[in-house]
C-alpha cells in the first residue's frame, strides 16, 4: 500500500497503478502543489540534460492523453510539458490546480478548445495563450486529429 501521494504516482511508472489526469489535478489542488510538482517528485534525478528518449512520459489510462515532461527533472523554475490530446478527449481541472503557477499554452498541431472559467478559446497551431487568474479549466480536442501543445509553467 502506498504511503504518500508521490509513492502512488511512482507506482504508475511501475505499471502497478495509473491515476487519471482528473485525479492528479484534484490531488495537486488538495496538496497545494502543481501537477508537475507532484509528478516531478516521483521523477526527480538532478540531471540538467534529458534526452527525448529519457523524458518522463505519462498516459491517462482512461483517455489516452499523454504528457511528456520535456524539462530536466531538477526542480527548476521553468517547466515545459508536451501534451497529446486525442480526438474527442476532454480533461477538466479544478481552479486549485492553477493556484501556484503561471501557465502558457502553445498549440503545435491540431485545434484545442480551452475553457477558462466562462471564457472559451479556440487555439490553432501556432497560437499561444497565457492563462489568467486561477479558475476551473477544461482542455478539449473537438477536432478531427490529435491536438499537440506545449505547456510552459512557472511557480507563482
Amino acid at each position: 500500500m502506498p504511503t504518500s501521494v508521490t509513492d502512488s504516482i511512482s507506482q504508475s511508472s511501475d505499471g502497478e497503478a495509473s491515476p487519471t489526469a482528473t485525479v492528479l489535478g484534484r490531488l495537486s489542488g488538495a496538496f497545494g502543489l502543481t501537477l508537475s510538482t507532484l509528478l516531478a517528485l516521483a521523477e526527480q534525478t538532478g540531471e540538467r540534460l534529458v534526452r527525448r528518449a529519457d523524458q518522463a512520459l505519462w498516459q491517462d489510462p482512461e483517455t489516452g492523453y499523454t504528457r511528456r515532461r520535456i524539462s530536466p527533472p531538477t526542480g527548476g523554475v521553468l517547466e515545459l510539458l508536451e501534451i497529446e490530446l486525442p480526438v474527442g478527449v476532454k480533461v477538466p481541472y479544478p481552479s486549485d490546480a492553477f493556484v501556484f503557477q503561471h501557465q502558457q499554452i502553445w498549440v503545435t498541431q491540431g485545434v484545442l478548445t480551452f475553457r477558462e472559467g466562462s471564457q472559451t478559446y479556440r487555439l490553432e497551431a501556432g497560437d499561444c495563450l497565457q492563462l489568467g487568474a486561477p479558475v476551473e479549466c477544461e482542455f478539449l480536442n473537438a477536432g478531427d486529429e490529435v491536438c499537440c501543445y506545449v505547456v510552459g509553467l512557472v511557480r507563482r
